[in-house]
């Protein structure tokens, strides 16, 4: 296998491994880093899959992008199992039916250390980040400087916790992770700022997500301050975590085959609440390498840059509003520059890499330029509409989903807002279709416990309902009795960014 990484943006720089696309996270040109080829898999392959397990089916996947000289077959299948032996669920991800509707499943992601999806990732991306510095500094001299990895991170809820779950006392790794002051849960907040480990900073920025994201960007693109402390990235644009997330679509695929006791090709819709769009990438990799996906259907709150897109051809900033689904909250989303690419490729860039990086630079300098916007052609669109469909949900509808969930089901299952967004798409789509053929997996992507103003908001009316008893986990309630580590930032400028890593980094060596 030849695989290697490139850029999205890039008409002239470089292909990198594996090991080198992870561990800068970004590519110098700004862009993000792609595999060179999508592995095809035959239906002979998938049939033999179907009875593996979680972490057998990651090792097969895996495998397709991982040169072998890169990591051999025996680490790859110890960092599988190192990262996968914290999940609470014996199949790390499981697909759950609930009675509310026929053809309806939840495929339940939050069974990680931080009870959301992004620990299917972020525990592997951790424990490659060692595995990587632990070889490079296995031959060093006494004295002689060491490998390291500053990880620099944006979140918007999730992924702030769990990058710092997976990384927590990882040796030569600082992690530093940015999240818009008053705009995420409080147990999510409780859960970054109790980590007091010596390696691990939270900051928190007077400003949104996306002004954290941008300063994560910012950071990338400044040579010198990279150069001197080598900077890492954990958010979705690190290729590694949209690597991990591939498997739960197969996985899935599998379970619902088993559960329905078919040996044909199911019909099925993926539904995912989407901000960043690294989730529903997952599973176009998946598609494209033979996965048999009828449709990926973007569901989003609010702030819905990517339905307005699927529906327009334009794809603008716009401010973005509070809502009940804050990790939604993004007005750019980072990772459908991937998506994008592709369906470039198959249009515009008339399957010319090279002219397909140029395009899709333009995009990005025209959106990151004082129009904040571009536009595509039909034929783009055409392109995307084969993929993907869309949907906008508002809070109101995503407080009476969570509600009529609850009321509707006969063990009284709980939504988070995230995941109330994803339903609330899939019974729109079951009551306007008329294929009756199609089965809905909509990724539940977070525990509710971690959004108990919302949770409370929509079932506190019913008659037995306690949040502390029905939703919230032993190991939630104690979070907010701890001792806390935080920083403020009052301004989301990149000089004043740099000088708090600088100075914590100096704290780190006392």
């Amino acid at each position: 296998m030849s695989q290697v990484y490139r850029s999205t943006r890039s008409s002239t720089e470089q292909a990198v491994s594996f090991e080198e696309a992870i561990i800068t996270g970004l590519a110098k040109d700004g862009g993000l880093f792609i595999p060179s080829e999508i592995p095809q898999i035959s239906s002979n392959d998938i049939k033999s899959w179907e009875n593996l397990t979680f972490q057998e089916l990651a090792f097969q996947i895996m495998r397709l992008y991982i040169k072998n000289e890169e990591i051999s077959d025996d680490d790859l299948n110890k960092l599988i199992e190192k990262s996968y032996s914290t999940f609470r669920s014996k199949d790390v991800t499981p697909l759950v039916k609930i009675d509310s509707r026929e053809k309806l499943h939840i495929l339940e992601l939050f069974h990680g250390p931080t009870y959301a999806f992004k620990d299917v990732a972020l525990q592997f991306v951790g424990n490659l980040f060692e595995y990587f510095l632990q070889r490079k500094n296995a031959n060093k001299k006494e004295g002689e400087e060491r490998d390291i990895i500053t990880v620099v991170g944006a979140t918007s809820g999730d992924t702030g916790s769990a990058a710092i779950y997976g990384l927590r006392n990882k040796k030569d790794v600082s992690v530093f992770i940015m999240y818009p002051t008053g705009r995420v849960s409080p147990i999510q907040e409780d859960q970054m700022t109790t980590v007091t480990d010596n390696n691990i900073h939270t900051f928190s920025v007077n400003g949104t997500f996306d002004d954290c994201q941008s300063l994560v960007k910012q950071v990338f693109a400044d040579e010198e301050f990279n150069n001197t402390y080598h900077i890492g990235a954990v958010n979705s644009i690190n290729w590694a975590r949209i690597l991990a997330q591939m498997t739960y679509y197969f996985y899935s695929y599998f379970q619902l085959k088993k559960q329905l006791g078919s040996n044909d090709d199911l019909n099925v819709k993926y539904v995912v609440p989407s901000g960043n769009f690294g989730d529903i990438l997952a599973g176009y990799f998946a598609k494209e390498m033979g996965l048999p996906i009828n449709k990926l259907v973007v569901a989003t709150n609010e702030n819905n840059i990517l339905h307005r897109f699927i529906n327009s051809g334009k794809y603008d900033k716009v401010p973005v509003k509070v809502t009940y689904s804050p990790a939604m909250d993004i007005c750019v989303s980072s990772n459908f520059e991937r998506f994008l690419w592709y369906m470039i490729r198959k249009t515009d860039g008339k399957n010319d890499d090279l002219k397909t990086g140029e395009i899709m630079k333009s995009f990005m300098d025209s959106l990151n330029s004082k129009t904040g916007e571009f536009n595509v052609s039909s034929d783009v669109i055409d392109a995307t509409k084969e993929f993907l469909e869309s949907a906008s949900v508002t809070n109101e509808e995503t407080v009476s989903t969570i509600k009529a969930t609850y009321d509707g089901t006969s063990n009284k299952y709980i939504l988070d807002p995230h995941t109330a967004v994803g339903i609330n798409t899939c019974l729109r789509l079951i009551d306007s279709s008329n294929d009756k053929d199609v089965h809905y997996i909509s990724l539940s992507t977070a525990h509710p416990a971690k959004f108990s103003e919302v949770v409370n908001l929509a079932l506190s009316g019913f008659e037995g309902y306690s949040f502390e008893k029905d939703v919230l986990p032993d190991e939630l309630k104690k979070l907010s009795t701890m001792p806390k580590k935080i920083k403020l930032i009052e301004q989301a400028d990149l000089k004043v960014i740099e000088a708090a890593i600088v100075e914590e980094l100096k704290n780190e060596k006392k």
